[in-house]
């Protein structure tokens, strides 16, 4: 593709350094981004040397745009599907690469967080927000679906929210995610560069973290909480939208802004998601990695997913015309059939915990 790999890796004395220097395309993830990453992490599990690994990122507002839609365009205009899986199976391999790497391993986030930069923050010991942090799966937009892990981690949010944030793709800031345990620490990004010290100092990273650790609020989202627990939990994206439609009082005007969101989005997909969390509470992340990318093999040659991605990258705002159009008419048996349907290659894991 002719472009800087965008990531590099240094070590501090006892801390390896994770490095996001993309800052043309705002970190967005590539595969080869990827690999590496999973490379490094194995290189350092076993390393004694290696307290702790640090993540930061070079742009000043943005930490991980998540996945890199321009390449990911390219390749469906070269039908070079086998291309995009392979993408999202060295993604997905990296969450499982976290998940087993039992050293710190603290991300130090003060900008913007989407899709496949959560997947790369998520799973490890430690998850540090400062003041511009500001986080969200906004897959649904383009045609996709909440991977990179959603259907785990979003489905044991509480009252319902990981419903919500699937479907609407909405951010939230700091206050929100540290009330949902999206994140450990709350620390202002002035003292970024003590914990990253410390990391180098083999300093028991826990006790500064929570020194450190400040009272983010409320958040915007908390006096929203009893609505969107009573409103997510209906049986069906229809029946959401229903209930959001005929919300009255002090909700009234969140509610319809809500629900004029949700039906900007590709209606396969939004009950694609749907069903994810329905699922995925039963699910360890392994097994929700392999779903997903069961679900992905399909979804990388659908219609929507190749509408979404090119209004995305070549649409000049134009809103995406999706097929089918309307909720009632995805065929609720196709949902079904997706999450049923084998890859031609599944995603293999490693088990070991």
């Amino acid at each position: 593709m002719g472009e800087p790999l965008g990531i590099e890796f240094s070590e501090q004395d006892r801390a390896g350094i994770v490095t996001l220097n993309r800052p043309s395309r705002l970190n967005a993830l590539n595969r080869e981004m990827f690999d590496r990453l999973s490379a490094q992490y194995r290189a350092w599990a076993p390393n004694p040397h290696i307290y702790g690994v640090v993540m930061e990122s070079t742009h000043p507002t943005v930490f991980c745009s998540g996945g890199d839609l321009k390449a990911l365009h390219e390749w469906i205009e070269q039908g070079a599907f086998d291309t995009i899986r392979d993408f999202y199976r060295a993604a997905y391999s990296h969450c499982r690469e976290l998940e087993k790497f039992i050293r710190p391993n603290v991300p130090l986030i003060n900008g913007l967080l989407l899709g496949g930069g959560i997947g790369i923050t998520l799973y490890g010991t430690h998850c540090v927000a400062g003041e511009g942090y500001k986080a969200a799966m906004p897959q649904v937009g383009i045609g996709f679906l909440p991977d990179i892990g959603g259907t785990y981690f979003l489905s044991r949010l509480e009252n319902h929210f990981g419903l919500y944030l699937a479907l609407t793709g909405r951010a939230i800031g700091p206050a929100d995610a540290y009330r949902l345990r999206l994140i450990t620490h709350y620390i202002p990004a002035g003292h970024f560069h003590v914990i990253k010290e410390a990391v180098s100092d083999n300093h028991p990273i826990d006790r500064l973290l929570d020194g450190l650790h400040r009272d983010p609020g409320e958040g915007e989202h908390a006096r929203l909480t009893p609505a969107i627990h009573r409103i997510f939990g209906a049986p069906s994206v229809e029946e959401i939208l229903e209930r959001l439609d005929k919300e009255q009082g002090q909700d009234e005007a969140w509610a319809k802004s809500t629900a004029a969101e949700i039906r900007k989005k590709s209606p396969t997909s939004l009950k694609v998601a749907f069903a994810q969390m329905r699922r995925g509470k039963t699910l360890s992340l392994a097994d929700a990695l392999r779903l997903e990318f069961r679900l992905t093999s399909q979804i990388v040659a659908s219609p929507d997913y190749r509408e979404g991605i090119t209004a995305r990258i070549a649409g000049n705002g134009a809103a995406p015309r999706w097929r089918p159009a309307t909720l009632s008419e995805v065929n609720d048996a196709e949902i079904e059939r997706l999450f049923a349907t084998a890859a031609d290659r599944e995603l293999q894991l490693d088990e070991r915990s």
